[in-house]
């Protein structure tokens, strides 16, 4: 293996020019969720040139690309995200988003960027393989449905053993990987409210419903139930994210829409979050003589790793990056992830990607308008990608004789 290893790294570093300047490519095409044609079509036309075989959907931009070297033969997945996010680009850098109020502001450029250099090394290498690769280029990871779920509808994880995924992460140098056992980030869920009062003139409230004042009291209710009705040693988020209501300074107002997320790393307490919400809301608005409604909607699940799963990337990574280099995250973060989803359904590891330059401007947070990744970072996950991916079939292929 380390022979067939060696040979992948030795093509990826010299190919990694030509990654850095698709990096650049995407970066200045980026695409919404939903809406990644441009990427799409890049990212077939080098796969399709180095011999995978390719499945589309008519129902997004997703594909998944497959390097079958033997049948039978064990699976292993790598998957990378493609959409960009609705925000101005002030980076100033000479490949600079070209779309008005669009750029790539989570670094899943360099996500898509990195696949397709292990894309190429794999295919370079096939006939040495151990088993075979997918490559799982998925939309909409940002959107609030999450495109995993269409991925694996498509059929992204049939005859797949393991999984592989990776995010560029500010806070770690460049030359740094991030990695956790067990929970690593939170369940993401969203919710509205709706209060319906009544209107009456401002000078005369007692012939009203405030539902600007029955969404105050429910708001300060909603931000006790973290503090106060969770056991702290459990962490959740519950965050309102917009308020709407009123139509003028002098008329009470009669309806407020709310809407926000809630994060937890426990399942049993993800789940009862929704039935405290509703008590909080249901008691206010029958107190003060309001109506309401509440939608609560469960997204992407808690994203757990597979011990066995990340002991393969922090032993690749410590012989690429240093044993010092290699992070142990230790707390979860409460971000959501839907590479999760694929986590549910076959083993598999997420890790981080260090790509803080202080130098070239990259340790600026992501959904930040002035977010970037440093190329340099683009070897690194590149040839820890291919290592684990390597290092998984091997052992898999072992234990299969």
């Amino acid at each position: 293996m380390e022979a067939l290893k060696k040979r992948l790294f030795d093509t990826i570093e010299a190919i990694n020019e030509r990654v850095i300047d698709i990096r650049h490519d995407l970066h200045r095409h980026p695409e919404l969720s939903g809406q990644e044609e441009h990427t799409k079509y890049l990212v077939k036309g080098i796969l399709e040139a180095n011999g995978y075989t390719i499945t589309e959907s008519d129902k997004h931009y997703g594909l998944i690309a497959d390097l079958q070297v033997k049948e039978g033969a064990p699976t292993v997945a790598l998957r990378a995200d493609m959409d960009a996010l609705p925000i101005e680009e002030q980076t100033g850098k000479p490949y600079a988003s070209e779309e008005k109020g669009i750029m790539h502001a989570c670094g899943h450029d360099s996500h898509t960027a990195i696949a397709l250099g292990a894309a190429i090394a794999f295919a370079e290498h096939r006939k040495k393989l151990p088993g075979n690769i997918r490559f799982i280029f998925q939309p909409s990871e940002e959107s609030k449905e999450g495109g995993s779920l269409e991925m694996i509808t498509d059929g992204a994880l049939e005859g797949v053993d393991g999984i592989f995924g990776l995010h560029a992460y500010p806070y770690l140098r460049t030359g740094q990987i991030g990695y956790k056992y067990g929970v690593m980030m939170a369940s993401a869920d969203v919710f509205s409210i709706e209060v319906f009062g009544k209107s009456a003139h401002g000078a005369r409230p007692h012939e009203g419903v405030d539902a600007i004042l029955v969404t105050s009291m429910i708001v300060n209710s909603l931000n006790h139930i973290v503090s106060r009705r969770i056991d702290p040693l459990h962490p959740a988020v519950i965050s309102l994210g917009t308020i709407e209501g009123g139509s003028a300074p002098n008329v009470i107002c009669d309806h407020v829409l709310l809407k926000g997320t809630v994060r937890t790393i426990n399942e049993a307490i993800r789940k009862s979050i929704p039935e405290m919400m509703e008590a909080s809301i249901k008691g206010i608005s029958k107190s003060m003589g309001a109506s309401y409604a509440f939608a609560y909607e469960f997204g992407q699940p808690e994203l757990i790793n597979d011990d066995a799963m990340v002991d393969i990337v922090v032993n690749e990574a410590k012989k690429i990056v240093g044993e010092e280099n290699c992070i142990d995250l230790q707390d979860p973060v409460m971000g959501g992830e839907d590479f999760s989803e694929y986590l549910k359904l076959v083993p598999g590891a997420f890790f981080r990607l260090g790509t803080c330059n202080e130098d070239k401007k990259t340790c600026v947070s992501q959904h930040n308008s002035r977010f970037d990744v440093d190329d340099d970072a683009l070897q690194v996950g590149m040839k820890i990608m291919a290592a684990s991916a390597l290092a998984f079939l091997s052992k898999k292929d072992k234990h299969a004789r």
